[in-house]
């Protein structure tokens, strides 16, 4: 009774049973990547559909089981809004540029809650998907700039109270709108600089999550939101000059309200600083992206 069994596996045993055919070319080739590519332009655009999964995750956890939903993105500029309006510019009378001081430092706090979200959520990242960093290989780039782009969103949300605010004290829009993108670009990309550099120090040192909160309170009072450029001495200008943002908010604020002539010369040294901060960043996360899943 059991001869049959045997002669059946021992036939499904043999070697022709066993050895699929082979194409004549592999169909995938594993090469070493070369020194100089810091960033593989070609592996992130390959992954691109996995990067819009992580941007629609992180939008999904952001607000999964909140009563106020997305209205969290209009909630916290809008009452700080309310709160520097009554502090800085009823009782300290500090100056807006002739701007109604309520739209000009919603403005300016559009972009900073923006970016400090996206930096705060970037720097957090990897640590907070540890299990998916150890257990399947993507483009680890992607964990930090997707946290950014989902900020983008709240971004989007918020500008409509921005454009509500600008109705009702009838602030006249010019050409000077269409540098809008150029400047939200260069947040974005300044949020993924300093985003991505803390969430790999992060991973390595982890004081860094108690730092990150301090840095960006600090960050908020030397960046020209509840007060313009023109309101520091001049000679102390070139210091606050140095820092990024600084050309980037009074930009926006100059394409939306148009009070006056763009500060060029300000805005290079922050898109400079910009680009430099990103060059940096993709090289430090590439300098220590392969000890991640043994430390995270």
């Amino acid at each position: 009774m059991l001869e049959p069994a045997i002669t059946t596996l021992s036939s499904l045993a043999e070697p022709h049973h066993l050895s699929p055919s082979l194409p004549d070319e592999p169909l995938v080739r594993i090469r070493p990547g070369k020194s100089w590519a810091v960033v593989d332009f070609r592996e992130l655009w390959a992954y691109r559909e996995l990067f819009y999964f992580l941007v629609w995750r992180d939008l999904k956890v952001r607000y999964k089981q909140t009563v106020l939903g997305v209205a969290w993105a209009i909630i916290q500029p809008l009452f700080t809004m309310l709160i520097f309006t009554l502090f800085f510019g009823r009782l300290a009378g500090v100056p807006s540029d002739d701007v109604p001081y309520p739209v000009f430092v919603y403005a300016g706090l559009l972009l900073w809650t923006f970016f400090a979200n996206a930096v705060t959520t970037s720097g957090n990242s990897l640590v907070g998907n540890a299990n998916l960093l150890s257990k399947v290989y993507f483009p680890r780039l992607f964990i930090p700039s997707a946290a950014v782009g989902a900020g983008l969103v709240d971004l989007a949300i918020a500008f409509v109270i921005l454009v509500g605010l600008m109705i009702y004290y009838s602030v006249v829009v010019t050409w000077g709108i269409l540098m809008l993108p150029v400047l939200v670009l260069l947040t974005t990309l300044l949020a993924v600089g300093v985003g991505t550099w803390l969430s790999a120090l992060n991973v390595k040192y982890r004081d860094i999550r108690f730092a990150l909160p301090f840095l960006i309170q600090i960050w908020m009072f030397v960046s020209p939101i509840i007060y313009p450029p023109s309101f520091v001495p001049e000679k102390w200008r070139w210091l606050l000059a140095l820092n990024p943002l600084t050309g980037i908010i009074d930009s926006f604020r100059v394409s939306l309200f148009s009070h006056r002539e763009f500060n060029w010369g300000m805005l290079a040294i922050s898109t400079v600083i910009t680009l430099a901060l990103l060059a940096y960043s993709a090289y430090a996360f590439w300098r220590m992206e392969e000890n991640f899943a043994d430390i995270v």
